[in-house]
């Protein structure tokens, strides 16, 4: 029927919009490897800011619906690396001695 929307459509109208920073930063983070140079470096150049707030921000974006809806291959992948970097990091968290 012309003139209804499908589910997928208002449910993509309804997420809140991704600012352009945000549009940015995945972008960034889809091809950061290939800025010359480390990647702290080039989010300093690009982005204006410390790669500890950048990293902050990233780690709100990847939660998002809105991200997800844009990029879900890039979102998926990244929120996969954290999981696993969180995993490893408790596992050698030290233990209380039983």
């Amino acid at each position: 029927m012309e003139g209804t929307q499908t589910k997928q459509t208002v449910e993509r109208e309804a997420l809140p919009a991704l600012t352009q920073r945000d549009v940015a930063i995945l972008a960034f983070e889809q091809h950061w490897w290939r800025h010359a140079g480390a990647k702290e470096q080039a989010i300093r150049t690009q982005f204006e800011f410390s790669a500890a707030r950048y990293y902050q921000l990233l780690g709100g974006l990847i939660d998002s619906p809105a991200a997800l809806a844009h990029d879900p291959m890039l979102v998926n992948r990244l929120q996969r690396m954290r999981d696993a970097r969180t995993q490893a990091r408790e596992s050698r968290a030290l233990h209380p001695a039983e």
